[in-house]
């Protein structure tokens, strides 16, 4: 049987697994163990245990559970709820102040957390009722959070970048540092279009004589502020090459639940094991997934499935930008059907020979699949993020939710196109502080 067709039974087998809804962990290896023993024979089994130990043989995934906790310490406590309230004491000036100050507190959470679902349901939970109780349109009020909810995944730290970064071999610190600047364009993106559309209906959420004293504004501030110093001071010992990203990682953590206990007074058994539950459970899953999907590549390579197809690529001939533009597709329906994690792990040593045949950077391309994976969060069938914004404002018609998110989306594929035109945009920052990468 030629590589060409093992690569259609396997792609077929891959869709129906993933789209029946079995977890992305058991349906991977499974799959992988599955084609072995077809094609290779019983044999091929004495290294399933072997390659799913090695795919998790990593220092540097300490850092995955580290910073999940970040995020469990931040979202367990009323950090956000602080977050949101002290922006939009800031900003309640502005047209559509409350949405805009809702996806602010999403973008300086992401900051805290690295996790799109738990960015979404912690602004989410205060932002949509109150929003909708000063009389925001439904689908502004839950489209925006679905979308902000995504810049989890692009503002560092992001797992996503780690999983990428492992999957590829690419410095994760350059990674998290490319991130940065498109993860503030892409917010300013989602801010310009929300004053674009609150200005063109009129609307109001205060009365025009409203007004926050000085006093109100900054008594905001104290409890924000030293999560706001965590992010620096981990961003500062991460670049400034003090530690590195697992260090990095466990001093955040360790930072943010003495300030969620000091700040929040969660002394309470009950307030930890939950930090610690959603912790492990989390870890676990995205290192079972790591795991699984090692072992599925590695079942690709064996039977040279990876190696046909990309081959078959280079042999196309076309314009790069055009191989491009075929690669985003591609990664955008994936996007429709599989979570990040499943994608990029499976995805990313399948294309970056392709990408770097190209010509094209591959922490460039870290930071445009990333965003592609952020297009998939909000888009069904999948959309994880439209399901918890459902969950948080359950009266809301689901169409209503998935039309509040495609204004967003759009300002997603623009934020794709800008950083395919200026590409610096991702790069400069990682070369500006770490150094050019020299390519032989």
């Amino acid at each position: 049987m030629s590589p060409a067709t093992q690569g259609a039974i396997v792609l077929t087998a891959t869709l129906i697994v993933l789209l029946c809804g079995a977890p992305v962990a058991f349906g991977l290896g499974a799959l992988a163990i599955v084609f072995l023993l077809i094609f290779q024979g019983f044999g091929s089994l004495q290294v399933v245990a072997e390659t799913f130990y090695a795919g998790l043989n990593d220092f540097t995934l300490v850092s995955i559970p580290m910073f999940v906790m970040m995020g469990a310490a931040i979202g367990s406590s009323p950090a956000g709820r602080d977050l949101y309230e002290a922006l939009d004491r800031w900003l309640y000036r502005l047209p559509g102040g409350l949405v805009i100050s809702n996806l602010g507190a999403c973008a300086l959470f992401a900051a805290l957390t690295g996790s799109s679902p738990a960015c979404c349901a912690a602004i989410g939970k205060m932002g949509i009722p109150e929003m909708r109780r000063r009389g925001y349109p439904d689908e502004i009020a839950t489209g925006s959070i679905c979308a902000g909810g995504t810049l989890g995944i692009l503002i560092p730290p992001s797992i996503t970048f780690i999983l990428y970064g492992i999957a590829t071999e690419t410095s994760i610190g350059r990674l998290f540092l490319a991130g940065v600047v498109p993860g503030l364009m892409l917010t300013g993106l989602f801010m310009l279009w929300t004053l674009f559309d609150i200005w063109r209906r009129g609307f109001r959420a205060h009365a025009p004589e409203f007004r926050y004293s000085w006093k109100e504004k900054f008594q905001s501030v104290p409890k924000v502020a030293p999560f706001l110093a965590i992010i620096v001071g981990v961003m500062y010992v991460l670049y400034g090459g003090v530690a590195t990203p697992s260090e990095a990682a466990g001093v955040g953590a360790a930072l943010c639940v003495v300030l969620a206990v000091l700040i929040y007074r969660m002394w309470q058994p009950r307030d930890w094991w939950q930090i610690l539950r959603d912790t492990t459970r989390e870890s676990v899953m995205i290192l079972t997934i790591i795991g699984a999907a090692v072992l599925f590549g590695y079942m690709l390579t064996s039977l040279y499935l990876t190696q046909t197809l990309a081959q078959a690529i280079a042999d196309m001939h076309v314009n790069r930008w055009v191989l491009m533009a075929l690669i985003n597709l591609f990664l955008l329906v994936c996007g429709f059907f599989i979570p990040p994690a499943a994608i990029i792990l499976m995805t990313s040593p399948i294309l970056l020979p392709i990408i770097r045949a190209a010509g094209f950077d591959p922490v460039w391309f870290g930071v445009v699949m990333t965003i592609n994976m952020e297009i998939g969060l909000i888009h069904p069938p999948v959309g994880l993020n439209i399901y918890i914004v459902k969950a948080i404002a359950p009266d809301v018609p689901l169409m209503k939710v998935i039309w509040g998110t495609i204004p967003y989306v759009l300002c997603m594929f623009l934020a794709i196109v800008i950083l395919c035109v200026l590409p610096t945009i991702a790069t400069w920052l990682p070369d500006h502080l770490m150094g050019a990468v020299r390519t032989k």
